[in-house]
């Protein structure tokens, strides 16, 4: 990945990938401390806020990150946890993201369990960042993940209903409609496009970056 190269919506993109490396390396090491969705989405915009200044290369080339962004999609309003928007002489071009955080254990010690629904929450943010692309409102989504506990990622067996929503490393989907139940809800997710669960270890900590193709 170079932030030198390419268009100005290409330099967008990249910068997002940038800042996740950064944030993977820093939280990994231990020199951030992420216990919940809330200081994540902190400190990756923290750092993608520093990383803009280098990808703007003409006067006319501008980027603002918005945190908790209202939008409605399906006459319902919902919460985009960041968006990135650039403007230049070719016009306006938004990047919705949308980041979850799962951690064994709060920060208070206790254990937190409903992996089931973490699961579940990231089919479902894929599905949602898919229609913020469709609805014209967004020209591309990426969702951005970690967690702490290996056996999502590499699971020695898959045999819980919690498994419909596989993100263990290497799962491949495309074109899926699923209606497990979870956590007792009756659930509809549609995904269209193709997606590739490809995480990366650093520390105790495992990371995914995903986008549809």
């Amino acid at each position: 990945m170079n932030l030198l190269m390419g268009s100005f919506e290409e330099r967008l993109r990249n910068s997002i990938s940038f800042a996740w490396q950064v944030f993977i390396e820093k939280t990994g090491s231990e020199l951030l401390p992420i216990n919940k969705e809330a200081s994540m989405q902190l400190q990756y915009a923290y750092i993608l806020q520093q990383v803009i200044p280098l990808i703007c290369f003409d006067k006319d080339e501008t980027v603002q990150i918005e945190l908790e962004t209202s939008h409605k999609i399906n006459h319902r309003s919902r919460e985009i946890d960041l968006v990135l928007e650039g403007i230049s002489r070719q016009g306006r071009h938004r990047i919705a993201v949308e980041m979850k955080c799962y951690r064994e254990f709060a920060s208070s010690g206790g254990k937190r369990g409903a992996t089931d629904i973490f699961m579940k929450d990231i089919y479902e943010d894929l599905s949602l960042l898919e229609q913020y692309c469709t609805s014209g409102d967004f020209n591309r989504g990426v969702a951005l993940v970690m967690n702490d506990l290996e056996r999502l990622v590499n699971p020695k067996k898959k045999i819980a209903k919690c498994w419909d929503y596989d993100i263990s490393n290497g799962t491949r989907i495309n074109n899926v409609h699923l209606e497990t139940p979870i956590g007792g809800k009756k659930i509809d997710i549609s995904l269209k496009k193709t997606y590739e669960f490809n995480w990366i270890q650093k520390g105790q900590l495992w990371f995914l970056e995903i986008e549809g193709l």
